[in-house]
Parts: C-alpha cells; sequence; structure tokens
C-alpha cells in the first residue's frame, strides 16, 4: 500500500516533540535520559526496543504482512556537542531557535522526532516493508556509538541516516577520511624573568611548528586544522609543557596520510629548533567513504525527494555522521540533508517546514525503497 503523507494532526505534533526532546539535555555521555524518552515512546506504541551495551537503541517495525528483514533503516544520533547554557525552544515566524545563546539541538533531534512520528504512523499503520529505527550515542565524539554498535544484526538492505545541516535534497555521496594528530612537546621550566636562558619553551616550540604548516582548505577535498593548543602554567614561568590537537580530513585517503605525515614532520622541526622534547599520536578516527549515484539508496531517495518537491541533488561533504561507521561495517547507508542549520553554533536553527518537509520524505522514501 501506498502511505499517506502527514495530517495536520501529525504536523503539530511533530513541533511538539521536537521542542520536547530539545529540552532533554544529551551532550555526548549525557544521552540516558534522551534515549529512555525514546524507548519509552516506542514501548508506548507496542514496539521493542533494544538498548545494546553503549545505549544505542534499536527497533525493528515490522511491515503490513508481518515481516522483519530486508527493510529500511533510518538512524538518528541522541547526542549534541556541549552545552553552553539551557535549551529552551521557541518557534518564531516558523523557525524553531533557542531563546538562549547556546545551541538548539535540531543537530540531530530533528531526525528523532521525525522518526518518532513515523513510528507512532506505522503503529497505526504498517508500512509495506519493514522499518529498523537506530538511534545512537556518541555521535559527537568520533562516531562512538555507531562505531561499537554490531551493524550484522541489522536486517535492513540499507539505510538513511537524516544529519546533514543543508538544505533538503542534498544527497551525500562522499564522507572524508578523519585523522587526529595529538602532540606534547616537553621543555624545561624556569623563571622567566631571572632565568629564561635555562629555560626551553614548549610553547614557543609549538609555535615554530604550527607556523609553516598548510591549515584549512587544501583543496576540494581537504582541510586540516589546528583546533587546540593548551600549555604553560604562569605568564613568569617559562612553559615546560603544550599540548597541540590537529586534524586532517580528505575524501582521499592518500591524501589524508601524506598530510598527516606532513604535520607530523613540523612537529618534529618545532621541537628539535627549540630542544625540546616531543610526543606525537595519530589517531584515524572514521574511514571515510563513496557512494555510486545508482546505488538503490540513492535512487530511492531521489525519487522520494522529488515526490515531496525537492530537487536531489548529489554533494561530497566535510563531515561525518554515522553512515561512515554503518559503511565501515559493510552496511549500506545514505546521509541525507534534512534542512537544519548553523549546527554547533549557539544561532542553530530549523525550520517548521523543513521538519514536515522530512516527514513527509520518510513516508515518500517507504514508499519508493526497493526491499525484500
Amino acid at each position: 500500500m501506498s502511505l499517506r503523507r502527514a495530517d495536520a494532526g501529525e504536523r503539530r505534533s511533530l513541533g511538539d516533540l521536537f521542542s520536547e526532546l530539545c529540552r532533554i539535555e544529551s551532550p555526548s555521555g549525557r544521552e540516558a535520559a534522551c534515549a529512555e524518552r525514546v524507548a519509552a515512546e516506542l514501548r508506548a506504541l507496542g514496539f521493542a526496543p533494544d538498548a545494546d551495551e553503549v545505549g544505542n537503541v534499536v527497533a525493528v517495525l515490522p511491515s503490513a504482512d508481518g515481516g522483519s528483514e530486508g527493510g529500511v533503516l533510518l538512524c538518528a544520533h541522541l547526542d549534541t556537542v556541549p552545552l553552553l547554557g539551557p535549551v529552551e525552544p521557541v518557534c518564531s515566524d516558523g523557525v524553531w531557535t533557542n531563546r538562549h545563546e547556546a545551541i538548539l539541538g535540531a543537530d540531530n533531534k530533528a531526525a528523532v522526532a521525525v522518526f518518532l512520528l513515523v513510528a507512532r504512523h506505522l503503529a497505526a499503520e504498517p508500512a509495506e516493508v519493514p522499518v529498523e529505527l537506530l538511534f545512537t550515542v556518541g555521535e559527537e565524539v568520533a562516531l562512538a556509538g555507531a562505531k561499537a554498535f554490531d551493524a550484522g544484526r541489522l536486517r535492513s538492505r540499507f539505510g538513511y541516516v537524516y544529519d546533514h545541516a543543508s538544505p533538503i535534497g542534498e544527497i551525500v555521496l562522499a564522507s572524508p577520511h578523519y585523522h587526529k594528530v595529538v602532540a606534547d612537546f616537553h621543555g624545561v621550566a624556569a623563571h622567566a624573568g631571572i632565568r629564561p636562558e635555562a629555560g626551553r619553551s614548549a610553547i614557543h616550540a609549538a609555535a615554530r611548528a604550527i607556523a609553516p604548516m598548510r591549515l584549512g582548505r587544501i583543496d576540494g577535498e581537504t582541510t586540516t586544522n589546528v583546533g587546540t593548543i593548551d600549555g604553560g602554567t604562569a605568564q613568569n614561568v617559562v612553559p615546560e609543557r603544550c599540548r597541540v590537537v590537529a586534524e586532517v580530513r580528505s575524501l582521499d585517503e592518500g591524501k589524508a596520510e601524506t598530510l598527516v605525515q606532513e604535520l607530523v614532520d613540523h612537529l618534529h622541526d618545532g621541537a628539535n629548533a627549540t630542544g625540546c622534547d616531543l610526543d606525537v599520536t595519530v589517531e584515524k578516527l572514521f574511514a571515510g567513504y563513496r557512494t555510486k549515484p545508482g546505488a538503490p539508496a540513492v535512487q530511492a531517495a531521489e525519487e522520494a525527494l522529488r515526490a515531496c518537491g525537492y530537487a536531489p541533488r548529489h554533494i561530497v561533504t566535510g563531515g561525518g555522521s554515522d553512515a561512515n561507521a554503518l559503511e565501515a561495517a559493510g552496511f549500506p547507508c545514505v546521509n541525507l540533508a534534512n534542512g537544519t542549520d548553523r549546527n554547533h553554533q549557539p544561532d542553530e536553527s530549523v525550520s517548521q517546514a523543513a521538519l514536515e518537509g522530512m516527514l513527509d520524505v520518510t513516508f515518500a522514501l517507504l514508499d519508493h525503497a526497493p526491499v525484500r
């Protein structure tokens, strides 16, 4: 059967549920209350959500004929970036923002709300295909929850993540390889005004290392950044320690590895030039992926977007999502833009129209998914 579009009551409920979810504080590592709200909603609808050992919540919504295999996965994350103030959602002129100077949490509670409204609808009127819901923890800390999740338990053929803060219609076909570089410089402390010659400045070493680095956008698929510098103890002490944390992202794994080595070489040069010692660790936080434009999940998304009046557009991104972790585990997954804006910023927002649009897109996806 063909699913109807959201009615007026469902659209009102969507805004109310979104606001409620945003008010539940859930920065990475403190998602339990939000996870329980989601699980309670699913239990009340007659489904049987299950939480794994790290807190990810998964549930199967059987099809109209009772089937549970070969369906579609819908994935959203429960956590937010750290909160710098309370969250009090307000809707003005059709746009949701936080009354306070802090994130709203639309990343990713816009998707969580949409998926729960879909579950409410499917509880009364099941789809022709089974639907799996996966709500992850720790996405904002290098996809920790999705990486820990056992993708082998999924019964769907492919899935969708709604986690790109850009206009509805954009379909992510490539996401980067992501490397983290942590450098600890070790110098020698000394009185800055009496015996500076006896000291070796770890901060000076870091500065010498960073100055020649190629930072920012390197090319159309590669970026680098020095994100934090932390060191020293007081203004009158030659600093004996300094930590630098940097990252490299690229759609091309070879480019990423080359730039990581380039950063590491500069770090060693800075240490050697100032007589400091250096400890460097490099960690690949997640792998990148590329999806073919003709993949079934992409084609289904294009058909669903067109059916809802959106023009599909293929994009690549410098950001990661749970799709990276699921793809790395061998499960095909496509990340779709969901119309949120300025994620991770204190002026983060999402329009009510975008929330409702993604609800309709989800219904259409279930209509157009070539599954089972």
